[in-house]
């Protein structure tokens, strides 16, 4: 081989060597271009309104959502199911709503706020709230019908009270409460304070409340079981957020944490 013809060789391999250099790159540059940027990461704050029986619940979940999501802030408003549905309807910026009933949830999606279908994720029943020592000697539902035990019962416009209605006329007691309280917590707090002899609340605040109460079962509460939806809503300000926080609460990871806490999961 000349010389000529060998420097025209060399010259043609260092051509290909750098043709491949720089498909090289264009591939990679390619490969960049498609992974996912930080800024395809939940970010910010997601705010939900849910119902005060969750309070625990979702405390917990929130902070492994945190866990899970370092970028995001979960901001939790807890209340009775028909005053959270009420704001959302009337404007209040919010991400998810959680209601401790149908009912509640569906005046949200009349009013065109919800995103999707609301999914339900619980089922919850009434249980008898007495203080430790049962105090008053409540045996039963048949006491709510009687003047002399100090009584609380949640209004029949919040679920729980609704739930209680319900167990009233199936066991055909009319009730004599002292005092209807806006959510079931304000219910079981006039128990722990001593304030009532017995107060008709969810079993999963009974539980919550620990060695503060005793909790009585009665046969009526099998026939009206409140069932809990959730939604993301429609005007959500971090919609992305939402929508990872309403899949999240059907995880394996959150049925555990309400079984725990004595909610029944689909």
């Amino acid at each position: 081989m000349t010389m000529k013809k060998m420097r025209t060789l060399t010259a043609a391999v260092a051509a290909l060597a750098l043709t491949g250099a720089l498909v090289g790159c264009s591939s990679n540059d390619s490969k960049d271009s498609s992974a996912p940027a930080d800024s395809d990461k939940l970010s910010g704050t997601v705010t939900v309104l849910a119902a005060a029986s969750l309070t625990e619940t979702f405390t917990t979940l929130g902070k492994q959502f945190e866990t899970d999501h370092p970028g995001v802030k979960v901001v939790f408003s807890f209340g009775g199911s028909s005053a959270l549905a009420q704001q959302i309807t009337q404007g209040a910026p919010a991400d998810v709503f959680a209601s401790a009933a149908p009912a509640n949830m569906q005046q949200v999606v009349d009013a065109g706020d919800v995103k999707g279908t609301p999914a339900t994720f619980v089922s919850n029943r009434l249980e008898i709230a007495v203080p430790k020592g049962n105090p008053g000697h409540i045996t039963g539902i048949a006491d709510f019908g009687k003047t002399e035990p100090r009584l609380a019962l949640c209004a029949e416009q919040v679920p729980c009270g609704a739930a209680a209605k319900k167990v009233f006329e199936i066991a055909a007691i009319t009730p004599q409460p002292d005092t209807r309280e806006q959510d079931v917590k304000a219910a079981l707090t006039k128990v722990t304070l001593g304030e009532v002899d017995a107060a008709l609340v969810y079993r999963t605040d009974v539980k919550a409340a620990g060695d503060k109460v005793e909790g009585i079962d009665f046969p009526e509460s099998s026939k009206a079981i409140n069932t809990y939806p959730i939604a993301a809503l429609n005007k959500a300000p971090n919609a992305a957020a939402a929508a990872s926080f309403v899949t999240f609460i059907s995880s394996d990871k959150a049925k555990k944490v309400f079984a725990d806490a004595g909610f029944d999961t689909p």
